[in-house]
Formats: structure tokens, C-alpha cells, sequence
């Protein structure tokens, strides 16, 4: 990609695109690239006509969708900056976020205006999906307009939210500079091209979502938009009828999967791989997965952030035996360093923090971080704490803030996790750190137990003895049939300390 160039993020998006090739297919319906630049346009020129300038930020408030593809493309055609928001909030939080984002323009499903019509700014431009959807038969009718020209360096093409699963969530400045770079990387080491077809569930309001969107996208690929993960044999039927050839979750995804009878007999004889990120995925549950698929579907184990764009790292599939647990090394473009506390690189065994460089970082916090700012001299620390072994393989211990400090030890949640998931009868578990008259502070695990299963708080904690030191075992075990998660699927950690 040209330093220099002045290309817009849109048409570097459907730059290798065929017109009449289905780019989206949801609930049985295609939608090709020609329909999709044409619902564009509209957005586009919807924005312009009404005067909004460049670099204005207009939310996106709409479920996956071709309507949502199409915003968030005639956004960025028009040289706005897209904000997309989660769409399963109450009409509080989403007047927070909108607060911290400050824009008056918004493309939004008609039936989440009526119920967000409240929390939206007096004399705000609504962009509605159904007048878009009108649109897609304007196909032909009128010569598709130019995107208005950006400096990709500088221009901030998306505010993407932090997942704010330990904190508040906070918008990320995404120039298109970021993206571009961040999807040649993802698409270089997955081998994209255009014969591929995800199988897209993770919302686009989540950086590891649109990752998805961005890189199929770029290759004149396709994706099919399933929003209802819950009903997992409807979605597996799906993955099947469509012949999708790719897969991407979170954690919980694959535990959800590994506990459905089904996902276990299916062949999925389109299926070429699996991306997993968004947190660590349980070594028990890696090597389970690789135990059920067959080889020729090929696993990769990554690791990113929001403020790197989506991606960081990722684990070659055919180390997945030989480096469980590992986040891998860095993706092309990306260099990883593991630091002290002074900022030099620490031995391999030794744990530090994890420490990034590449054009995929991005633009910093649209607003400060009173906790302390990441970015610094051109790096982000990430606060994940990690130690590589001698082949550079990189190992997450956990988040520098996420830690109990029993008796004044430091100790990580995600190391009671693990022990946790040891025990064959828990499907989840989740540590968070509760007040407690001798230790100061004590461990307190949450678990959710498979389907079926029984097991006893003392079975639980009697294990956890075994492996871990006495200031370390959970002071109790409190059972849940599920875990509150974010919109980008991970476990709340701050709901559950303050349930």
C-alpha cells in the first residue's frame, strides 16, 4: 500500500469486488456487491445533501446486516467517520455512549428508533434503513458516485469501542491507514481470497467483527450474517447450506459449540478454518476442538486488541499441538516485544507486558484515559502480561489489571480460571476479587456447569487446594446457568463484582 495514497477506505474495501457476486446472504437473501455499493451511494448522498462535512462522525445503531454493511460503506464513501454502537443496550447506556461520540447523525434500524427516539440529539439526521433497502433497486439507474478523497494517515475512519470487559469502554480513533494495514496482514496470513465465505456472527460494533467484514470484503468474498448464535443448530444448518468456508469467535463460542452433540458430528465439508481471539480460549478446550475437527480444517489461535485495529498475533495452526495456550507471534507488519516494568525486553520464561508497533496501531482514545494512556512513543502496551519461550511464542498470563491480591500476594484470575476448567464438569468459569476479613481480599469463582452435570462448591474448592496456594482458593463458588456477557460476547467481570 502507497504511503502517499490518498485512497478512501471504501474503495479499498471493494477495490477487488466482481458487481454482480452475493457479498452478504442473510436469512436466505443475497445481496451482491452492485446492491451494496448502490445502498451506499444513498447513505452517501443522504449525508451530503444535508450538508454533513467531512470527517463528522454518524453513528451506526442496526444488527448485522446488509442495511449495516451499507452504512457503514457510504459513511466512509462520503469521508465521515463511522461510529458504530452496540445495539442491545438500554436507552441509558446508549445515551452515554452517543455522549462520549458527540455525533447528531445516525443510521439506524426503523424499529430500534422507535424504541431510542428518547436518548437521540434534538434535530439529529436520521439516515432509516428501509429508505436504504429502497434503494437497492436503483441498481443501474445512476452512475455510482465518487468517495471523497481522505488523508489515510490522519482521518479517522471509525470510533470503535473497547469491550470494556474488566472497564468502562472507551472510543478508539481508527484512522483508514490502520485498517488498510491491519487487513492485508489478516488477509496475507490467512490465505483469503475471493472463493472464501465467513460465517459472521460477532456484531460489526466489535473491532473483531468488522475485522471480519474489512477482510472478506478486500478479497471480493462473502459473509453470511447470523445474529441468533443461540439457536447454534440453526446456525450450524447454515454453516452447511451456504458451504461457508470460515468461522470466527470468542471463548465462549467454541465453549458453547464444543457442549452442542451436533457441532461434534458435522463434517463441515466446505469448512477451511477457524479464527479464534477475542480472550483466551482454555487449553482443554483447544485441544478439544482439535481433537473433534477434522485436520483439514485448520485452527488459528490470535490475539488483538481494539486499539491495534483488531489484530495483533496469531498461532500458526500447525503448532496448535506443540504451542497450546500460545497467542503465537506477531502477523506480518507487527512487531511484538515483551517488556519490564522500564520498558526493556525481558528474557524468554521472564513475564512482562506485552508491547506493540505496526501501522495497525491506532490514533489513540477520543478521550483521555484518566487511568493512564497507552500509547506511548509510537507503541501500544497493551496491559496484557505474557512471557515467550525460547522459539518467541508468545504466552498471556493475564491483564495487568485484572489480578486479586489476597494476604498482599498478586495473583492472576485467569490462573484460578484455568484451574477451574480443569474440573471436567465446568463449562465456564470466572474469578473476580471480593472483600474478605482475614485476606484483605479473596478469590470468588463463578462457574457454569455443562449440560447435565453436577458438582459440589467442595469438590470444586477441595481441587483447587491441590493447585494453587491457600491465599489463592476461592473463598466460595456461586453457580450460574450463565454469565452476563458484553455486546462483543465476553463475560462482564464488572457485573459480576458488582452483582
Amino acid at each position: 500500500m502507497d504511503e502517499n495514497t490518498s485512497m478512501n477506505l471504501f474503495d479499498y474495501l471493494l477495490e477487488h469486488a466482481e458487481a454482480d457476486k452475493t457479498a452478504i446472504i442473510q436469512e436466505g437473501q443475497p445481496t451482491t456487491y452492485r446492491e451494496l455499493e448502490s445502498m451506499a451511494d444513498a447513505v452517501a448522498g443522504m449525508l451530503l445533501q444535508a450538508g454533513m462535512t467531512s470527517r463528522q462522525k454518524v453513528g451506526i445503531i442496526a444488527e448485522n446486516s446488509p442495511f449495516w454493511v451499507a452504512a457503514y460503506l457510504g459513511i466512509l464513501k462520503a469521508g465521515a467517520t463511522a461510529a458504530p454502537l452496540p445495539s442491545r443496550l438500554t436507552i441509558e447506556e446508549l445515551g452515554r455512549y452517543i455522549g462520549v461520540i458527540g455525533c447528531r447523525a445516525f443510521c439506524i434500524d426503523n424499529f430500534l428508533l422507535k424504541k431510542y427516539t428518547s436518548c437521540l440529539p434534538a434535530g439529529s439526521l436520521l439516515v432509516p434503513k428501509n429508505d436504504i433497502l429502497q434503494c437497492r433497486s436503483d441498481v443501474g439507474n445512476r452512475e455510482s458516485m465518487h468517495a471523497v478523497p481522505v488523508a489515510p494517515q490522519r482521518d479517522i475512519a471509525s470510533l470503535m469501542f473497547t469491550s470494556g470487559s474488566t472497564g468502562q469502554p472507551n472510543a478508539v480513533m481508527v484512522t483508514h491507514r490502520n485498517i488498510q494495514a491491519n487487513t492485508d496482514s489478516i488477509v496475507s496470513y490467512l490465505g483469503l481470497n475471493s472463493s472464501d465465505r465467513m460465517m459472521a456472527i460477532l456484531p460489526f460494533h466489535y473491532c473483531y467483527g468488522t475485522s471480519l467484514l474489512h477482510t472478506h470484503l478486500r478479497v471480493g468474498g462473502s459473509l453470511v450474517l447470523n445474529n441468533y448464535f443461540q439457536y447454534v443448530e440453526d446456525m450450524l444448518n447454515e454453516m452447511e447450506t451456504w458451504e461457508c468456508s470460515g468461522f470466527a469467535g470468542v471463548p465462549s463460542t467454541y465453549q458453547t459449540l464444543l457442549n452442542n452433540r451436533s457441532f461434534r458430528s458435522r463434517s463441515f465439508r466446505a469448512l477451511r478454518h477457524l479464527q479464534q481471539a477475542g480472550g483466551k480460549l482454555p487449553d482443554k478446550y483447544i485441544s478439544e476442538l482439535r481433537a473433534v475437527l477434522p485436520e483439514r480444517i485448520r485452527i488459528h489461535i490470535g490475539y488483538g486488541q481494539t486499539e491495534a485495529t483488531a489484530r495483533l498475533s496469531a498461532l500458526p495452526p500447525e503448532k496448535i499441538v506443540e504451542k497450546t495456550g500460545s497467542i503465537g507471534r506477531g502477523i506480518p507488519g507487527v512487531t511484538i516485544e515483551i517488556v519490564d516494568s522500564e520498558g526493556k525486553a525481558v528474557m524468554p520464561g521472564q513475564i512482562g507486558e506485552i508491547v506493540a508497533s505496526g501501522k495497525n496501531v491506532t490514533a489513540g482514545y477520543l478521550l483521555p484515559d484518566e487511568a493512564g494512556n497507552p500509547f506511548r512513543e509510537g507503541r501500544l502496551h497493551t496491559g496484557d502480561l505474557a512471557y515467550a519461550d525460547e522459539d518467541g511464542f508468545i504466552y498471556i498470563v493475564g491483564r495487568e489489571k485484572d489480578f486479586i491480591k489476597p494476604s498482599g500476594y498478586k495473583v492472576m484470575t485467569a490462573t484460578i480460571e484455568q484451574v477451574l476448567l480443569e474440573i471436567p464438569e465446568i463449562a465456564e468459569a470466572a474469578v473476580v476479587g471480593v472483600p474478605h476479613d482475614q485476606l484483605g481480599e479473596a478469590a470468588k469463582a463463578f462457574v457454569v456447569l455443562k449440560e447435565n452435570a453436577s458438582c459440589s462448591a467442595e469438590s470444586i474448592l477441595d481441587h483447587c487446594r491441590t493447585k494453587l496456594p491457600a491465599y489463592a482458593v476461592p473463598c466460595c463458588v456461586e453457580y450460574m446457568t450463565e454469565f452476563p456477557k458484553n455486546p462483543a460476547g465476553k463475560v462482564s467481570k464488572k457485573i459480576l463484582k458488582r452483582e
